[in-house]
């Protein structure tokens, strides 16, 4: 497989095939409503050296194979689309805490997608708060967006085991961590065997899935803008902003400060909902969540 990386960045046929496989793709698909974005390639890394340490590898492979990498497929997306965003992905070994060695993506729509993984945690292993892992893996993974002004998006996340001891502490500091640096994320769900999945056969939640359903704003009409796991505030412009509410056994009670309307909305147990609210420009907002029964 490490060949195979090399390959894949070196040789000019293969460069050619993969540049021409994203302007068809990018040409079909850079209009539809339903895409945001093009993930380059996934989890990517190459060919380590002998004696090679596994984070100057990947540092290495980041920097004089994937950036070259992903300006070539820059440029050929743009050949044919120009406005749709890309993600671009440096190696999982920065799901250990390391900080990329990626380089500048020369254009102006680029995400940072890392995935978010813990070697001891995808085999089997109990979160260990302890560890410090989630905080030297948000050091570490926020240090490329900083750097060049670019948002970040985990493209991947979660556990293998979520029922064990510690793995209710493990999604509340995620979903912490992740509120603080982020402009979204996905989890990974596997259904075809294995313990991703986010549904038992019954289709009920799993043990602490459900905490990865929760309410966020789709779009906030504002600046200024702070959003955390409860809710978000800003001030208010022109338009309206969407707040999406996922089925919970609860229910939701959403509230709106701020010379916003509607000032309170209640969602019933098990439904979903998307609210808009609309504020006078100027006004300084607070929109929070809540379980509507307690």
């Amino acid at each position: 497989m490490q060949r195979a990386f090399t390959h894949l960045y070196e040789d000019p046929d293969l460069r050619r095939a993969q540049a021409a496989m994203w302007r068809v793709l990018a040409d079909r698909f850079g209009d539809h409503p339903a895409v945001l974005g093009y993930d380059l390639v996934n989890e990517p890394m190459g060919e380590l050296r002998p004696g090679e340490p596994l984070p100057d590898a990947a540092r290495r492979i980041e920097r004089d194979q994937l950036t070259p990498m992903y300006n070539r497929l820059a440029r050929a997306i743009r050949s044919v689309d120009e406005d749709t965003w890309l993600f671009v992905e440096p190696t999982p070994i920065v799901g250990e805490g390391v900080s990329t060695g990626l380089g500048r993506i020369g254009d102006a729509k680029v995400v940072y997608a890392p995935h978010f993984y813990n070697t001891a945690m995808e085999a089997g292993a109990d979160y260990d708060p302890a560890a410090g892992w989630i905080e030297a893996y948000e050091a570490a993974v926020t240090v490329y967006p900083r750097r060049h002004r670019v948002p970040v998006v985990v493209g991947e996340w979660g556990p293998l085991n979520n029922s064990l001891p510690n793995m209710g502490r493990f999604y509340r500091d995620a979903l912490a961590s992740l509120n603080r640096y982020g402009s979204g994320w996905a989890g990974y769900v596997w259904c075809y065997g294995g313990g991703y999945c986010a549904l038992d056969a019954q289709g009920r939640w799993r043990a602490n899935k459900e905490r990865t359903a929760a309410p966020y704003a789709e779009a906030v009409a504002g600046r200024h803008v702070s959003a955390g796991p409860d809710g978000v505030r800003y001030e208010a412009t022109a338009g309206a902003t969407v707040v999406s509410l996922p089925p919970s056994p609860t229910g939701w009670r959403l509230s709106a400060a701020g010379r916003a309307r509607p000032r309170t909305t209640v969602v019933a147990p098990g439904a979903s909902a998307r609210v808009r609210i609309s504020a006078a420009p100027g006004a300084r907002v607070a929109i929070t969540w809540t379980a509507a029964v307690a």
